[in-house]
């Protein structure tokens, strides 16, 4: 083997073991989202997730300093933030009242979401693979949601539209991209949803017991960690070559809440799972362009 095939093998080995890592991390998050919310409502989860891991991110904007936080697309920054935390609570309300494993599959539609809000709101072209892959994966979504059926929820329903206002959020990245550095757009995300959440939170107080805050703290760690983790993957690697890894998530998903919660793993699950997963893939995958000749 080559020098250049074993270093090309080794950042996506090292690609692939980061994004799993940063996946199960936030499953993780997720879990203790699901036991903290037995006991505590939603925004106040919500509230300190986001104050926590605020303060988890600030040694890693240290040097950027105050000059590489200013910008000039602040109404930008805005609306990726107000989306987001929207699709926040919708999320964590879903993890609560739902399956974690369905709850993750739900998660896991955003990326279906994406590539219309672009269209409609970018004129980014759709591909035949594209609209291939959300077919597969709302086909996906019906196994998981199962209307028409006494297994029907609606908490899935909103899972769904947290789903599309999440990709609503990172379709403002995407418009953010030529000017915005990633830590400034993390910044402006963490410190606007904090400060939402915050009032959000005042509106009916609850004060956390010490153990329920160290659970809250580690969940904003968690989360924070995940997140730099999954970042610093697609930096090593291209997302085509790892991407079908994020859909280990939804196997630690289904083992967490099988362990804990004591929650089935039923066959419509089993078939929307590889619906979505293998959507997410094709969706991933580039479509192929002839080779160069040599001659």
């Amino acid at each position: 083997m080559s020098s250049d095939s074993h270093a090309y093998t080794n950042r996506v080995l090292k690609g692939a073991l980061l994004l799993i890592l940063g996946e199960t991390l936030l499953v993780i998050m997720a879990a203790l989202i699901k036991y903290s919310a037995e006991t505590l409502p939603n925004p106040t989860i919500v509230f300190f997730r986001n104050a926590f891991g605020f303060l988890f991110l600030l040694p890693f904007l240290i040097p950027l300093g105050f000059s590489g936080l200013k910008t000039r697309v602040l109404p930008l920054h805005l609306i990726r933030s107000g989306t987001g935390i929207i699709a926040m609570y919708g999320f964590f309300y879903v993890i609560a009242n739902a399956p974690l494993a369905q709850a993750s599959l739900v998660k896991l539609t955003a990326p279906f979401f994406l590539p219309i809000i672009a269209y409609l709101w970018l004129s980014e072209r759709i591909n035949q693979r594209t609209w291939i892959a959300i077919l597969l994966g709302f086909i996906g979504v019906t196994f998981i949601i199962q209307p028409g059926t006494d297994a029907f929820s609606w908490v899935l329903v909103l899972g769904l539209g947290a789903a599309a206002l999440a990709s609503m959020a990172k379709t403002t990245i995407r418009r953010m991209a030529l000017t915005e550095p990633s830590l400034r757009v993390v910044f402006y995300f963490s410190l606007f949803t904090t400060l939402i959440s915050a009032a959000v939170h005042c509106l009916n107080w609850v004060t956390p017991s010490h153990e329920q805050l160290a659970w809250l703290a580690l969940t904003g760690l968690t989360g924070t960690l995940g997140q730099l983790f999954i970042t610093k993957a697609y930096q090593i690697a291209k997302p085509g070559q790892i991407g079908p890894y994020t859909y280990t998530a939804v196997l630690f998903a289904a083992l967490f809440g099988w362990l804990f919660w004591d929650e089935p793993l039923t066959a419509t699950v089993v078939i929307g799972s590889v619906l979505i997963s293998f959507a997410g893939i094709i969706n991933l995958k580039k479509p192929s362009t002839k080779a160069k000749t040599s001659g």
